[in-house]
C-alpha cells in the first residue's frame, strides 16, 4: 500500500463513496446565507483500496480500521491486514471510543438483535447479550453522555424505541419512547445530547438524548409544503454542532447548525453541481478535522466508492462564547415510587430525630393521594390519604403556651385549606387540624418561626396571591390568623423563609425569585413591590418551582429549581445575593438510580444525618423516573457532594 493511500484517523464519523470538504469551524448561517457548494475540477482518490466495497467504515485513533461487509465486522491495519473479524449480517453500524477500547453497535439482520460489539486489544468481542426484541429492530445508535456514561437507542419498525445503559456487565433498560414508524437511521449528538432520527418520506427530527427530559420532539427539516427538502431525509450524518441530511431523492445534502434549539441552514451540496454523483446514494458519512469536514457517499450501484474534493468555504471568525459547564452530581438514594402514576410527587420536607439523626423523616406530598413518609434509605414509612396535598413544610420545638411540638402543614387542593400534622418523637405523622383560607386555587407554602416565638405560615394562590396567617394551637386542636396578604403578578409556588432574619423568599414562575420582609409588621402590600432578586433566563430557566435553604456555620445559601433546564441554582441567602453556580443530578449507577429532571418541590438540611449525610442532605421530586420507568419519586443527596463540584464554604 503506497504513503499517499493511507488515511490517519482523526475523529472520523464513518466514511462512504463520494467526499465533499469544506470548512466548518463554528460557521452558522442564516437560511438566506447557505451557500451551495462548487466542486473542484480534479477527483481526488483518498481512501485505502481495501474498503472500495464496504458497506460502512470508521478509522479508530489506533490508526486500524473498522470495516463491515457482507458477511462480517472486521478490524483491519492500516495496511489492510485483518487482525480479528465478527461474523455477522448487518447494513452499518455506530461507534464510540474510549482512551483503551471503542464500542460499535449494530443490528444482526438475521436475528434483529443490537449487538455491542467491543474493540479492544485488536480483538473484537460481545461486549454483552441484549434481550430479544419485541419487535423488528430498523436502527440503532450510541450515545455518551455528560457523565462518560455509554447508552444505546434502538427503534423498531413500528417506532417502539428504547434507551439502555450499557455500562455495566448487563445492559438497564432506562426509558421507553415512542417515536414515529419506519426510522431508517438515528444519530445522536454527545456535546448537545440530540437524538435525531429520519422519518421516512418525512423529515429530519430531534429529541433529547437525555434521559431525564421528556420525550418532545422538534422539527428539523421537512419534506416540502412544510420544508425544505424534496420528498424527505434518506440518511443522516452527526457532525459537531450539527448535522447533515441526504434527501430522499438523493440529489443534494444538507448542512445544518445547531444554535438555540433551532437548526440553521449553512452549506447546500447539490448533484447538479457535480460531474460525477452516485445515482443510487446509501450512507453517508464525515470524517472532521479542527478546519474541516469532508463529506462521504456510498454508490450502491457500483458498491465501491471514491473521493470527489469540494471548494472550501471560508472559516467564521466570530468567537463562540463557551456555555457554563454544568456539574452532574451522583444520588445516594431514592425513595419507593408513588402509588400513582403521572405528576404526583411534589414537595418533600424533613423532620430530624431529636436523638438519632439516622432515624429522620423525609415526607413528600403526591398530589393524587395524600402525604407519605421515608425514612433515610428511601423506604415508605407511612402513607396518610387525606387527599390532594401540594407543597409541605416543616418546623420543629415549636414551643405553645402549654407544650411544644413538631408540626408539618401543606396545602390541600381538594378545599383549599392548609393542613397541619403533628410529628411524635418517633417521626409518627397524623392530621390533627385544617385552617380555611377562602382561596380558590391554593398552591404552595412555607413555614415562618419567628425570634419572637410562635408559627407563621405563607400560602399561595395560583393567581398571584400570597396570604400571611399565625397559627395558633388552643386545646389540642390548631387554628390560623390571617395577617395580611400581598399580590405576585402571575402564578407563584415554591417558597422559604430565613428565620433568623425573617427573609421570605417566593418563585414567581415565569419571573424568577421576590425577597420580601417575613415580618407582618412591614406591612407589605400590593402598592408596595417586592425586590427581585433572581431573574429568569440569567442563570434560572422557567418555571422556578422549588426553593430551600442551606445554614452552614460560614455561609448560607439559597437552592432553587430551574425546572426548565432540570437543574438546581445556588444563590447566597443574603445581599447582594450572588450567584455561585449550578448543577445537576445523574445516574448512579451503582445502586441502579436514575437522575432527576422536571424538578418540582426541593428541600435541603445543613444538619447532620449520619453517613454520607453528615454536613446535610438535599433533597429533591424526580419529574421523570427511570432506570426503569416508573412512578415518580424523591432523589437523596449529600451536601458535601454539591459544595465540592461548587467550591462552596460552609
Amino acid at each position: 500500500m503506497q504513503n499517499q493511500n493511507r488515511i490517519k484517523s482523526k475523529c472520523w464519523r464513518g466514511l462512504g463513496i463520494i467526499a465533499l470538504t469544506f470548512l466548518s469551524a463554528g460557521m452558522v448561517l442564516p437560511a438566506s446565507s447557505a451557500q451551495t457548494i462548487k466542486p473542484t475540477p480534479n477527483a481526488i482518490k483518498a481512501l485505502p483500496n481495501f474498503i472500495q466495497t464496504s458497506l460502512d467504515f470508521r478509522a479508530l485513533r489506533s490508526g486500524d480500521w473498522l470495516v463491515l461487509d457482507k458477511k462480517a465486522l472486521r478490524l483491519l491495519t492500516a495496511d489492510g491486514l485483518e487482525r480479528a473479524s465478527y461474523k455477522v449480517r448487518a447494513k452499518h453500524f455506530d461507534l464510540r471510543e474510549n482512551d483503551n477500547h471503542a464500542l460499535a453497535v449494530l443490528i444482526d439482520s438475521d436475528t434483529q438483535h443490537a449487538l455491542p460489539i467491543q474493540v479492544q486489544d485488536g480483538k473484537l468481542r460481545l461486549a454483552m447479550e441484549m434481550p430479544a426484541p419485541s419487535s423488528s429492530l430498523e436502527s440503532s445508535c450510541l450515545f455518551r453522555d455528560a457523565q462518560q456514561l455509554t447508552h444505546l437507542f434502538v427503534i423498531a419498525k413500528d417506532g417502539h424505541a428504547q434507551q439502555w445503559l450499557l455500562d455495566a456487565a448487563k445492559p438497564r433498560l432506562v426509558r421507553n419512547m415512542a417515536l414515529p414508524a419506519n426510522v431508517k437511521f438515528c444519530e445522536v449528538d454527545d456535546q448537545t445530547e440530540t437524538l435525531y432520527i429520519n422519518e421516512e418520506h418525512f423529515g429530519l427530527w430531534a429529541y433529547s438524548a437525555q434521559s431525564e427530559s421528556s420525550v418532545a420532539r422538534r422539527a428539523v427539516l421537512l419534506r416540502q409544503p412544510y420544508g425544505r427538502l424534496l420528498s424527505g431525509a434518506h440518511t443522516i450524518q452527526g457532525i459537531s454542532g450539527g448535522i447533515a441530511v441526504l434527501d430522499e431523492a438523493g440529489t443534494s445534502i444538507s448542512v445544518l447548525r445547531a444554535a438555540q434549539q433551532e437548526w440553521k441552514l449553512a452549506e447546500n451540496l447539490s448533484k447538479k453541481n457535480y460531474a460525477t454523483w452516485p445515482q443510487h446514494a446509501g450512507l453517508l458519512r464525515s470524517h472532521e478535522t479542527a478546519k474541516t469536514i469532508t463529506f462521504y457517499l456510498r454508490d450502491d450501484d457500483k458498491k465501491s466508492w471514491f473521493a470527489l474534493n469540494a471548494k472550501s468555504l471560508a472559516k467564521n471568525s466570530s468567537s463562540k462564547q463557551k456555555d457554563e459547564v454544568i456539574p452532574v452530581l451522583i444520588p445516594q438514594a431514592q425513595t419507593e415510587e408513588m402509588s400513582r402514576l403521572g405528576d404526583a410527587a411534589d414537595d418533600p420536607a424533613i423532620w430530624r430525630h431529636p436523638k438519632d439523626s439516622k432515624l429522620s423523616r423525609v415526607l413528600g406530598t403526591n398530589k393524587k393521594q395524600g402525604l407519605l413518609v421515608y425514612d433515610l434509605e428511601g423506604k415508605q414509612t407511612q402513607l396518610l390519604e387525606v387527599g390532594r396535598l401540594n407543597n409541605v413544610d416543616v418546623r420543629q420545638n415549636i414551643q405553645w403556651q402549654d407544650s411544644n411540638s413538631d408540626v408539618a402543614i401543606s396545602t390541600q387542593r381538594d378545599d383549599n385549606s392548609l393542613v397541619v400534622f403533628d410529628i411524635d418523637a418517633n417521626g409518627m405523622v397524623k392530621e390533627t387540624s385544617r385552617i380555611a383560607t377562602g382561596m380558590e386555587k391554593i398552591y404552595g407554602t412555607c413555614l415562618y418561626q419567628p425570634n419572637r416565638g410562635g408559627l407563621e405560615a405563607f400560602v399561595n394562590d395560583k393567581d398571584g396571591l400570597v396570604q400571611h396567617w399565625r397559627i395558633e394551637r388552643k386545646n389540642g386542636t390548631y387554628v390560623g390568623t390571617q395577617l395580611r396578604h400581598f399580590k405576585i403578578a402571575t402564578q407563584p409556588e415554591g417558597c422559604v423563609v430565613d428565620d433568623k432574619n425573617a427573609r421570605l423568599f417566593i418563585g414567581e414562575e415565569k419571573r424568577g425569585v421576590w425577597l420580601a420582609n417575613a415580618d407582618a409588621a412591614t406591612n407589605t402590600s400590593d402598592n408596595k413591590p417586592l425586590q427581585l432578586i433572581a431573574k429568569v433566563d440569567q442563570h434560572l430557566h422557567a418555571d422556578v418551582e422549588g426553593l430551600a435553604l442551606y445554614h452552614g456555620k460560614q455561609a448560607s445559601y439559597l437552592l432553587v429549581s430551574s425546572q426548565g433546564d432540570s437543574s438546581y441554582v445556588i444563590y447566597d441567602a443574603q445581599a447582594p445575593f450572588a450567584y455561585r453556580g449550578k448543577f445537576r443530578i445523574g445516574f448512579n449507577t451503582s445502586r441502579g438510580i436514575d437522575g432527576s429532571s422536571e424538578t418540582d418541590g426541593i428541600e435541603v438540611s445543613s444538619a447532620n444525618f449520619g453517613a454520607p449525610y453528615e454536613d446535610g442532605i438535599f433533597i429533591v421530586q424526580d419529574g421523570h423516573k427511570h432506570l426503569p420507568d416508573g412512578a415518580q419519586n424523591f432523589k437523596y443527596i449529600d451536601w458535601k457532594q454539591i459544595a465540592r463540584a461548587l467550591r462552596l464554604t460552609y
